[in-house]
């Protein structure tokens, strides 16, 4: 099957089930205010036959609304609590605008009657419910069939370095987003020697991207694309790279039909919120705007205690099994506090679930690996589902950290990160958090702490409490369905 008539048939089916949920929220939605004396008691509510011209009225809004708010662009990877958040808006709209239209078209005709409030609100509520169910379901059913061949696009990776390479992996990974990782290009010249950019500081020595084949050289590259009939190309360019390097390497994709996508460096990524300022009437761009001030640090802070409080009471049953399971499988305490460096660089005791024998770090403190000796069996469980963590609810209670922000690492560790790292120390202008921007992203564990960096900072000069609320959200349901790759 072509690739147009598959984005068709992911298109089509989609609205399809926006359509008949609509409709079912809205035939569901009647029966409710029949039978339910909410408000208060129905009154001579007319037969349903007679509310089927406003059904058809808001299903079109709905379908209308979604288009315009592009709900119906293929996306691989979006975030289930950004498409609720675009869903509640869409459907609020579209009820309001169905509501509109109907007083305004069917007024002094045949099809006019009484919209009781009570059933506008059950429709309304019962739409964004049954909507996002559907797509939840229409996503799995694509992942399954991407996964098995239907969909998927051939892939070339344009790039070199840690930037390559994370993206190599995450396809590796991720087979449900329908990627077919053909190989990759480094971003060489044909005699084998690094491409230098105009200003003379894109050149790097490439090294090897472990899990992808390299096809050939940047200048073969039209080449490559037209003879491994690659359908879409990631750009990924060393860090250093300047905008004529990326304007070159898209200007040789624009092969046909094949789809581009670039990876932001790390300037663009601190600078998605860039903001001008005016100094006597000369323009400056502003990319350092903290956003973390006043009373949104409090905004924040109420959230952590509540948000600490409500786990601790809930998850203490949890915890107190772990804890048992712990004490009988092994020597020694249940909790295991480290010493980690937060807010402004000051050292804080981090608790967390004991997951290793006593001994761990006789020869001295190292990065967990993969089937590491030292873990418990206990241990290697809770690691692998995010859970020996828990305990850091005190430590977020106690004002030490924060339920969103950036990971703390030991002042051993941060001492050599600052050294090699650029502005690797003002991660820590915010609270540590439990989780972050980027763990929910697959940057924790053994990975690069560069990419972790731009994740940090891009979270840092972007806070906002939805985006709080989001990462929270994405955390618990990948800790419930999602296994990690890096949690060892």
């Amino acid at each position: 099957m072509s690739h147009s008539r598959i984005r068709t048939l992911y298109i089509g089916s989609k609205m399809a089930t926006d359509a008949l949920l609509t409709a079912a929220a809205f035939a569901l939605a009647y029966q409710l205010r029949l039978h339910v004396p909410f408000p208060t008691e129905p009154v001579q509510v007319a037969g349903f036959i007679t509310y089927l011209p406003m059904l058809l009225v808001q299903t079109l809004s709905v379908l209308i609304v979604f288009y315009f708010n592009k709900l119906y662009h293929i996306t691989r990877a979006s975030s289930r609590v950004d498409e609720v958040q675009s869903i509640f808006a869409a459907v609020s709209i579209a009820t309001m605008m169905a509501v509109a239209i109907s007083a305004l078209t069917f007024k002094n005709s045949v099809f006019e009657l009484d919209y009781p409030r009570a059933m506008i609100l059950y429709a309304w509520l019962l739409s964004i419910v049954f909507v996002v169910l559907g797509r939840e379901s229409h996503r799995r059913m694509w992942h399954r069939l991407r996964m098995r061949g239907l969909g998927r696009d051939r892939t070339l990776v344009v790039g070199a370095g840690e930037t390559a390479q994370a993206i190599v992996h995450k396809i590796q990974w991720s087979p449900y987003l329908g990627y077919d990782l053909v190989g990759v290009v480094p971003f060489t010249s044909s005699n084998g020697s690094a491409t230098n950019s105009s200003e003379g500081n894109a050149a790097e020595t490439v090294p090897e991207i472990v899990g992808a084949t390299v096809l050939g050289t940047i200048d073969e590259l039209p080449h490559i694309i037209e003879q491994y009939r690659i359908e879409e190309v990631i750009v990924a360019l060393p860090e250093g790279s300047t905008r004529r390097d990326i304007v070159k390497v898209v200007s040789m994709c624009q092969r046909g039909s094949v789809q581009i996508r670039v990876f932001p460096d790390l300037f663009e990524f601190v600078t998605t919120g860039v903001t001008i300022d005016d100094l006597g009437g000369i323009p400056l761009l502003n990319v350092r705007d903290i956003q973390l001030r006043g009373w949104k640090l409090s905004l924040k802070r109420g959230l952590d205690i509540i948000g600490a409080t409500v786990g601790l009471i809930a998850l203490s049953p949890l915890m107190m099994l772990f804890a048992l399971l712990i004490r009988l499988e092994s020597p020694g305490p249940v909790f295991y506090a480290q010493e980690r460096m937060g807010l402004d660089g000051r050292p804080f005791q981090m608790i967390k679930f004991r997951t290793m024998r006593q001994d761990a770090e006789q020869n001295g403190p190292g990065w967990t690996v993969r089937n590491d000796p030292r873990r418990t069996k206990i241990g290697s469980w809770l690691r692998a589902k995010n859970v020996d963590e828990l305990p850091q609810l005190i430590n977020v209670l106690l004002g030490d950290m924060s339920l969103v922000g950036p990971r703390p690492e030991r002042p051993i560790y941060v001492q050599q990160f600052r050294q090699s790292i650029p502005r690797y120390m003002e991660r820590h202008r915010e609270k540590a958090g439990m989780t972050g921007w980027a763990q929910i992203n697959g940057l924790r564990g053994d990975t690069s702490i560069s990419e972790r960096t731009k994740y940090d900072l891009w979270y840092v000069e972007n806070w906002s409490l939805w985006l709080d609320v989001k990462i929270i959200a994405r955390t618990i349901v990948q800790t419930i369905f999602a296994p990690d790759h890096h949690a060892y």
